[in-house]
């Protein structure tokens, strides 16, 4: 759907899971450029007996697009007319679109962004409009929009990112032929030295000898 789209195009959802489309709209001016911001959280603990301060994983933050975009009607872009109430009714479009409250939903909508190669998913955080030009009846001819988009995906696609490898979140293993205790951990943590802890939380008694196809449970580590 992203492929090969002169003007972006904005499509509301009714809720990202089901994808039920409410609206859409293209906008009048592309912007000429755009931002996206990432963000990763980590967290200040240090683990007891360590002397140096290594960022611990927190979260990954949802991701945040910059769009500014200009909508004109003094009649100098093709195919928009002026008329009496000038940009009034693209701004009125545009809020109504990803503004306006759902009262079954309690929320705003989500929203999708396509252009070009550009696909983004979430919902609008933040909007600022600037007015500029006005006619002799005072309706504004050109609006510059300055929008903040929060990104948003599903609970389940958020899971599986943030769970890839943080040591913060219970982990389960199924035992490879091979496979010892402080290997797992290893693995898991990035240190050997928790295999009696993860021995103890999955009562066993002899920690030496693993049996292959034994699922192991590696819980979070203490803060």
């Amino acid at each position: 759907m992203a492929d090969n789209v002169s003007k972006m195009k904005i499509v509301a959802w009714s809720d990202p899971e089901s994808r039920t489309e409410e609206g859409s709209m293209f906008v009048q001016i592309n912007p000429e450029t755009y931002s996206q911001k990432i963000e990763i959280k980590y967290s200040d603990n240090q683990a007891q007996g360590t002397s140096g301060k290594l960022p611990k994983f927190s979260k990954i933050e949802p991701q945040k697009m910059d769009f500014e975009l200009m909508f004109d009607r003094t009649g100098v872009v093709n195919g928009a007319t002026a008329g009496e109430m000038g940009v009034d009714e693209d701004i009125d479009n545009l809020q109504k679109l990803i503004i306006e409250y759902q009262g079954d939903k309690h929320r705003p909508r989500f929203v999708s962004l396509y252009w070009g190669t550009l696909k983004f998913d979430g919902a609008l955080e933040t909007m600022d409009i600037s007015y500029k030009l006005f006619n002799a009846q005072g309706a504004p001819l050109r609006a510059v929009v300055k929008a903040t988009f929060i990104g948003s995906i599903e609970d389940k696609k958020r899971v599986a990112q943030e769970n890839a490898q943080s040591p913060d979140l219970t982990k389960v293993r199924v035992v490879m032929e091979g496979d010892t205790l402080p290997l797992l951990c290893y693995k898991i943590y990035g240190d050997s030295k928790y295999y009696i802890e993860v021995a103890q939380a999955n009562n066993l008694n002899d920690f030496r000898y693993l049996q292959t196809g034994t699922k192991i449970k590696f819980p979070p580590l203490a803060s």
